[in-house]
């Protein structure tokens, strides 16, 4: 299968909010993007193999190729919007040791993000082909996501569950409806960086449920958060790891089409597993800029390996 991914992140290091995934030309036109050979650049490939928890085994491949489109899948990755602990980190970075931070929420201004965000998918369409919202299980990311790709409005008397109850997370805003949206899935594997900071450790499973209670949280094994740990922090190549996992697992899926709202870390350690063997320049540019980005199950039915194109658009 390939899967085209469509993002706008900056580095963890990147001082710039504004840059956030939220701007408009964070998505992508489906028609003009899902074929691989549309740019006229050429696209670079890239190998991975997945016989062992190694990073290193990669192979370039310089030549293109042709895919079916029904053996592909789209994704489209967004990042959360502005958290009360990026606001905090900025200042001090020490700050994101600090228990006020746990389970961080969004700001105003990440709100206004969500809004402006939502607005777009919606103007553009692409909130009618999405078929599954797969959601790291933090307030800020679920947050994120109801806000982006759940209805505007939610009135008592309907029978369905809301995405989202009024005020959640000191949201400070009413009910969000799942009425005619896709199934919303939360999933541990596309967290954050794990341990040491609590902005990072998510509430339990039981009192998240009452708040988002059309998310389904079944595929959590715990109800506690036992993946985060005080006084360890998850290494970048284990985020690596964790997420070329996540990819894996999303050959399970049926769906075609799937947003994904998670977070920066996540999305830059997991992206630069690819482009190792590139010239650093193309390396940095498959973490920091605009890409196409198709990845591609090359044996069936089991994904021995899979290949990375970066469609270069900016």
């Amino acid at each position: 299968m390939t899967v085209s991914i469509f993002y706008n992140i900056p580095s963890p290091s990147s001082s710039s909010l504004s840059s956030f995934s939220c701007s408009s030309s964070c998505f992508l036109s489906i028609a003009s993007s899902s074929i691989p050979f549309s740019n006229p650049k050429k696209p670079i490939q890239l190998s991975l193999s997945h016989t062992s928890a190694s990073l290193s085994d990669m192979d370039v491949i310089s030549s293109p190729g042709l895919y079916p489109l029904h053996r592909c899948k789209t994704l489209h990755l967004v990042r959360h919007a502005q958290g009360v602990h990026n606001v905090e980190g900025e200042k001090d970075h020490a700050a994101y040791l600090s228990e006020s931070l746990f389970d961080a929420h969004l700001t105003p201004l990440g709100w206004q993000q969500v809004d402006h965000l939502g607005k777009h998918i919606h103007e553009t369409g692409l909130s009618k082909k999405i078929e599954l919202v797969i959601v790291s299980p933090l307030l800020r990311t679920m947050q994120t996501a109801v806000g982006v790709f759940g209805s505007e409005g939610y009135k008592d008397g309907i029978d369905v569950p809301p995405l989202m109850v009024e005020n959640a997370g000191e949201s400070n805003r009413p009910a969000i409806s799942s009425l005619n949206c896709p199934p919303f899935v939360a999933v541990e594997l596309c967290r954050e960086h794990l341990g040491v900071h609590p902005c990072d450790r998510r509430k339990s499973i039981s009192e998240y449920r009452p708040v988002f209670p059309a998310i389904d949280f079944s595929l959590i094994a715990s109800d506690e958060d036992n993946l985060w740990e005080a006084n360890s922090r998850e290494k970048n190549e284990e985020v690596a790891v964790r997420g070329i996992k996540f990819l894996n697992w999303l050959w399970t899926r049926k769906e075609r089409e799937i947003a994904i709202v998670t977070h920066s870390g996540f999305l830059y350690h997991t992206l630069s597993v690819f482009g190792n063997d590139c010239h650093p320049s193309v390396k940095s540019e498959i973490c920091t800029q605009i890409l196409c980005l198709y990845i591609m199950d090359r044996i069936s039915p089991g994904p021995n390996s899979i290949v990375l194109w970066a469609d270069f658009l900016c």
